[in-house]
């Protein structure tokens, strides 16, 4: 009999386990923290206040006293959960209000809301894309990107992180493949923070007859006077046929949305397997978002974007005069610069990363350490990310914590050099 393979080995044996059981030895395990209340500009985390500059609640809406009592009013009328997917018994007129009112704020046809925003990535590249088909994605698309192709089985061309230059020769080659063409891109890249140049790709998927999907996550109620994201902001909103976003960002809630041709949302709503296969999100998660929603159309909703742009600006300036290395402004075709609230400093070394995210949490600020995979190698960097609400004062004790923490990190290890 020949010896099986135990397929639990890989588990026992990766290459991550000693640089894990280091970090845990010196206490500097940057992921699983314990959040122990509501996630504002300062946090309950492990015992201590600390000023979160980790979460994507841009608008800063998830304490918003509207938006708790959308999700109260949906969880005492509906109870705790639907049990069943919105195929079957799972669908509330909360979902048909909030479709209504998504499509209408993204200018689409229709739109479908999926239970949580991977789903809607995976539902959508899944059910549209074949294997005749090729996809062309950045290499900075987020993960639930790359998870939907290979579920569609689809060829996937890949090009580097917005090269026009790349993308035209990837099209070139793709158009030689035989199937149908889609490009999708992340308007807002979750990691970077840099804008998509979407008016050239859209240029481009005209040019060689391609389909175009903007994943607007990082965008929604934050890009573009109605806050409707970088499809938005860059004028091509009529040039996207699909656009997707989530709820867990700006919205202050969980769950995902596909928006788009009223035949395709169609298609999509009676053929996509983790649309049809998945238990409908809880109640209070959908009241909560509409409710959000509502605020974002508001006139209220374009202070909010204008707020947390300018805390953007704010903490990139004070990052890079401390001498972080941060990602550079997108400029605009019209010259304008822009800095979305996703604010890295990059690092470069894995170790360093973490070193310098440990002085900053225990100087009181939580940050994000994104390493290798999640990043290229040698491409380490502490995520931040700020909110509408912060204020100055609580930006300004944030900008000190990262200066001490840079002074103590250079006399434990170094000078700490970031890459260019």
């Amino acid at each position: 009999m020949p010896t099986s393979i135990d397929v639990f080995a890989k588990a026992r044996e990766h290459e991550r386990l000693e640089q894990l059981k280091t970090a845990r030895e010196l206490d500097a395990l940057p992921y699983f923290r314990v959040l122990e209340g509501p996630t504002l500009p300062v946090v309950e985390m492990e015992g201590e206040r600390r000023i979160m500059l980790g979460s994507n609640n841009y608008l800063g809406l998830t304490g918003d006293e509207r938006v708790k009592q959308g999700a109260l009013d949906a969880l005492h009328r509906y109870g705790t959960g639907i049990t069943g997917s919105r195929f079957l018994n799972g669908t509330l007129d909360l979902h048909i209000e909030l479709e209504a009112e998504l499509a209408d704020w993204l200018g689409t046809e229709a739109a479908l809301v999926f239970t949580t925003g991977n789903q809607a990535n995976l539902g959508a590249l899944g059910t549209i894309l074949g294997p005749s088909d090729t996809v062309i994605a950045d290499s900075g698309d987020h993960a639930s990107i790359l998870d939907g192709i290979l579920l569609s089985r689809a060829k996937l061309r890949a090009f580097r992180h917005n090269r026009i230059d790349r993308l035209e020769r990837t099209l070139e080659r793709a158009a030689q493949d035989g199937g149908g063409i889609l490009v999708v891109v992340d308007g807002v890249f979750s990691t970077e923070g840099d804008v998509a140049p979407l008016a050239e790709i859209a240029d481009l998927c005209a040019r060689f007859g391609a389909r175009l999907m903007v994943d607007e996550a990082h965008a929604l109620g934050v890009l573009g006077a109605r806050g409707a994201g970088a499809s938005e902001l860059l004028d091509v909103e009529d040039r996207v046929d699909l656009r997707m976003a989530t709820f867990s960002k700006s919205l202050a809630s969980c769950g995902g949305v596909i928006a788009g041709p009223a035949d395709v949302i169609e298609f999509l709503r009676i053929q996509s397997r983790p649309f049809i296969f998945t238990a409908s999100g809880v109640p209070a998660a959908v009241g909560a978002a509409l409710a959000a929603v509502r605020i974002c159309r508001s006139e209220e909703g374009r202070a909010l974007f204008a707020r947390v742009l300018d805390n953007a600006r704010y903490l990139h300036a004070g990052l890079s005069e401390l001498g972080f290395g941060v990602v550079p402004p997108t400029t605009l075709p019209d010259g304008t610069e822009v800095i979305t609230p996703v604010v890295p400093v990059l690092i470069g070394d894995d170790w360093k990363a973490v070193f310098l995210w440990k002085a900053l949490y225990d100087a009181g600020v939580y940050v994000n350490v994104m390493i290798h995979p999640a990043v290229p190698p040698s491409g380490a960097l502490l995520r931040s990310s700020v909110m509408a609400t912060h204020d100055r004062d609580t930006l300004d004790r944030a900008l000190a914590a990262f200066a001490s923490a840079k002074r103590l990190f250079e006399a434990e290890h170094g000078p700490l050099t970031t890459p260019s």
